[in-house]
């Protein structure tokens, strides 16, 4: 009976383990197809990727909707060239994935190009079996 219990117990975290496993490296596939949409600023993929709550935090403080964040993008206003993530932590809680990275890349914005160096945390909701972006912080940090 004590066996039974154990393994019936060690059954259950691994499944739990698992599912879990299962929604990081879907939030890691997701934030990996964010980092490629911002660079094309393909319209279709940014809007399938956020929730029409999306609220967009830059680190100079302003802050974007849905509209705003896809048309920033699509448009060129706000230009990335390269985006390049590193230091990407995955925390998955019920329907709450947080995913905190640091971002370097090159920006073209106004042809005028810059570096950027921040640090990202993406808060992704899941919505049945969907998981979008729900917000975005961004902080500088100093080369």
């Amino acid at each position: 009976m004590k066996r039974t219990i154990i393994l019936f117990t060690f059954t259950i975290m691994s499944l739990l383990a698992s599912a879990q496993s299962k929604d990081e490296t879907k939030i890691a596939e997701l934030t990996e197809k964010l980092r490629v949409s911002m660079i094309s600023g393909n319209k279709a993929d940014l809007e399938s990727l956020v929730t029409d709550n999306l609220t967009y935090g830059h680190s100079n403080g302003h802050i974007e909707d849905k509209a705003a964040f896809v048309k920033a993008l699509s448009s060129k206003a706000s230009d990335f060239k390269t985006i390049e993530l590193s230091d990407q932590s995955i925390t998955v809680a019920g329907n709450t994935a947080i995913v905190r990275h640091h971002l370097r890349g090159n920006t073209n914005d106004g042809g005028i190009p810059a570096k950027v160096n921040l640090g990202v945390v993406l808060i992704w909701e899941k919505q049945g079996d969907t998981w979008k972006l729900l917000a975005r912080r961004s902080f500088k940090i100093s080369y």
